[in-house]
C-alpha cells in the first residue's frame, strides 16, 4: 500500500511540474504586452513576430503606440481609440496594416504618424506590429 502511495505521489508531482512548463511566458499570452526585460534582452531577443511587434509598440523611439492609445498593461494615452478587440474591429488584416502604415489614406485629417511613408517603421516592423495588435 505504501509503495502505491509513493508511486501515485511521484506521478502527481511529475504531472504538476510538467503542466507548469506548459504555461506560456507573459510575452506569449494573447493580449499581453511583452515584459520590458524580454524586449531589451540583447543575448536572447524575442524570436516570434507577435512578441517582436509588442516590443516595437512599446519602444518610445519606434512605435510608441501607448503615447496615444490605451493598451492593457501600460501607462496609456487617451487621445486615440483604445487598442482592444482588434480582431473584431479589423477582421481584414490588410485594413489594419494600411491604418498603421499611413492612416492619412483612410482619414486625411488623422494625427496618427504615417509610420511607413516617414520611415519611422520598416515594412517588416509594421507587419510585426500588426501581428501583435491583432492579439489585443
Amino acid at each position: 500500500m505504501r509503495k502505491s502511495a509513493n508511486i501515485i505521489l511521484g506521478a502527481s508531482v511529475a504531472l504538476l511540474l510538467g503542466s507548469l512548463l506548459a504555461i506560456p511566458s507573459q510575452a506569449q499570452i494573447p493580449g499581453a504586452v511583452p515584459d520590458a526585460k524580454v524586449c531589451k534582452d540583447k543575448d536572447n531577443p524575442p524570436k516570434d513576430a507577435v512578441t517582436q511587434g509588442g516590443c516595437i509598440v512599446l519602444e518610445r523611439t519606434k512605435g510608441n503606440c501607448m503615447a496615444c492609445h490605451a493598451i492593457a498593461g501600460t501607462t496609456a494615452g487617451n487621445i486615440a481609440p483604445p487598442l482592444v478587440q482588434m480582431k473584431q474591429r479589423f477582421p481584414d488584416k490588410t485594413k489594419l496594416r494600411a491604418q498603421i502604415d499611413d492612416a492619412r489614406k483612410l482619414n486625411p485629417r488623422s494625427v496618427m504618424p504615417p509610420f511607413g511613408p516617414n520611415e519611422i517603421l520598416s515594412q517588416d516592423e509594421i507587419d510585426k506590429v500588426v501581428e501583435f495588435v491583432l492579439t489585443l
